[in-house]
């Protein structure tokens, strides 16, 4: 298959564009290559997870995932990935060292995301789900960021964390409404929640106590990331930082709304224009 790095690199960048992600604008201020690379990262994330979200057949999403592990490994095999974004990776993981095993990390995340129904059993495995959906991009990441090996992975974990576990409290009505849970069961029941069925869960007062104990992981997470991130250099770091900011403003209003049930379906913003104001202040400040 013919291999045509412009076209590929091209399709990558209108697909982060089209995402309406307020990291798009981060990666336009990085410089040229780490922009390309870092487009062809999200690009990746975008393809993997539509397939876990989008509506189809389970048997489905298990091939498709699948497939993208077969074009991972083609590109540490020295193969040409029918798929142009995946055809777009080959020159990042070539120019910084990108882990084979973070991308399938991702997959495997999006695998537990394509199951009908989600039950998470416990912190252990809310971790584990975390670290592949967004620590293991945070990696890859901060690879092409150019951080030093051991804070650019602690800068992943703490971020990766911080930001998934404020998705997680920002969606729980969202999740329910369509079977998924990720709150970890244990922790529901040892502060009282009885019901099973999703929705129902929503209505129990003891699920403010869950709640509460994951928004304290949450937090913690935000206080490291923002430690590692005053300690780094700004410019190189500043798709972080303005990630990291536009999170922490959401989960401080998630707090501020609380965790009542009559309040778990109520948006907590910013919007669009919010985030993208909050994303400019912290890069440029």
């Amino acid at each position: 298959m013919k291999d045509n790095p412009a076209d590929d690199q091209a399709i990558a960048e209108e697909a982060t564009r089209k995402s309406g992600s307020s990291f798009y604008l981060a990666m336009r201020l990085l410089p040229p290559e780490k922009r390309d690379a870092m487009y062809a990262v999200y690009a990746f994330c975008r393809e993997v997870d539509d397939i876990a979200d989008e509506p189809g057949e389970l048997a489905w999403k298990r091939t498709a995932l699948a497939g993208w592990r077969g074009w991972i490994d083609d590109l540490y095999n020295g193969g040409v990935p029918p798929h142009p974004v995946a055809r777009a990776l080959k020159a990042p993981i070539a120019e910084y060292g990108l882990a084979r095993e973070d991308f399938i990390a991702v997959i495997e995340g999006m695998e537990m995301d394509a199951e009908p129904v989600i039950r998470i059993a416990d912190m252990d495995e809310l971790l584990l789900y975390c670290d592949r959906v967004a620590c293991a991009v945070g990696r890859l990441s901060v690879r092409i960021f150019g951080m030093a090996e051991a804070e650019g992975i602690a800068l992943a974990r703490a971020e990766g964390l911080a930001l998934q576990l404020t998705n997680i409290l920002r969606d729980i009505a969202e999740d329910a409404d369509i079977g998924r849970v990720y709150l970890p069961a244990d922790r529901l029941a040892a502060t009282g929640v009885g019901a099973d069925d999703p929705v129902a869960m929503l209505d129990d007062p003891a699920i403010a106590g869950t709640c509460l104990e994951v928004a304290g992981h949450a937090r913690e997470r935000i206080t490291e990331a923002e430690a590692i991130l005053a300690r780094s250099d700004r410019v190189a770091t500043r798709p972080a930082r303005m990630m990291l900011a536009v999170y922490a403003e959401i989960f401080r209003r998630l707090e501020r709304r609380g965790w009542a049930p009559d309040r778990l379906r109520q948006p907590v913003g910013p919007g669009k224009i919010g985030k993208l104001l909050i994303a400019l202040r912290s890069g440029f400040l």
